[in-house]
């Protein structure tokens, strides 16, 4: 029998967690399982990362919808302790077994049901950063490097300070006049600057800078 995926553990939350915390819980995990975070890892470091990415993405998809949820919740208790893992190849397996559970929004012609992890966290992503474009559009080129630096402020030092003014100043600057999405943008971006970019959101949603 394969293992079923502990999408609790995956998040770390409770299984009585809140719509909401299981969301902030989400941007938490996704950041630190964020293959793009580690511009310099081995392909079988980043293969390894992209799994971890995805479940965190599978376990969000499952847990944020009520409907999913409650479908889930029922399998999840009639599992023994022992039959439950946070291991991330567990929910490839959960997703091939109970395909018919989870079809719809969300569901990418490939994978049947199972979500694309880079569009559930692009939303994520763009949710982040839009009120620093809402707030400094059309000139959030130049006031993106001044936000970019507040968040290097957040880990109280110099190196801090300029990686989080390069990354509010790159993603500032190459929103065009084509209104380009934020995660548009970012999904076009090379692997270092992308990088660069989670370090500050990780400052800025986690408190403090990503090894």
């Amino acid at each position: 029998m394969s293992s079923f995926p502990d999408y609790y553990a995956l998040l770390n939350v409770s299984k009585t967690a809140t719509a909401e915390e299981i969301r902030q819980a989400y941007k938490r995990e996704s950041l630190r399982t964020h293959p793009d975070r580690f511009a310099n890892a081995t392909e079988t470091e980043r293969k390894t990362a992209t799994e971890k990415f995805q479940a965190v993405a599978d376990a969000y998809y499952v847990l944020s919808d009520p409907a999913r949820r409650k479908e889930y919740d029922v399998l999840f208790s009639s599992k023994r302790a022992g039959d439950k893992t946070s291991d991330p190849k567990a929910s490839s397996s959960f997703f091939t077994q109970f395909a018919s559970m989870f079809g719809g929004a969300g569901a990418t012609p490939a994978q049947g049901p199972r979500p694309d992890a880079e569009n559930v966290f692009a939303d994520v992503f763009e949710e982040l950063l839009r009120p620093e474009v809402e707030r400094h559009a059309p000139w959030w080129s130049y006031i993106g490097a001044v936000c970019g630096g507040g968040m290097g402020f957040i880990v109280a030092n110099l190196p801090g300070l300029m990686i989080g003014a390069y990354a509010g100043n790159r993603v500032g600057a190459i929103r065009d006049a084509k209104g380009k999405s934020v995660a548009a943008v970012f999904s076009e971006l090379g692997g270092s600057q992308k990088a660069e970019i989670l370090r500050a959101l990780a400052a800025k949603v986690l408190g403090a800078t990503m090894q």
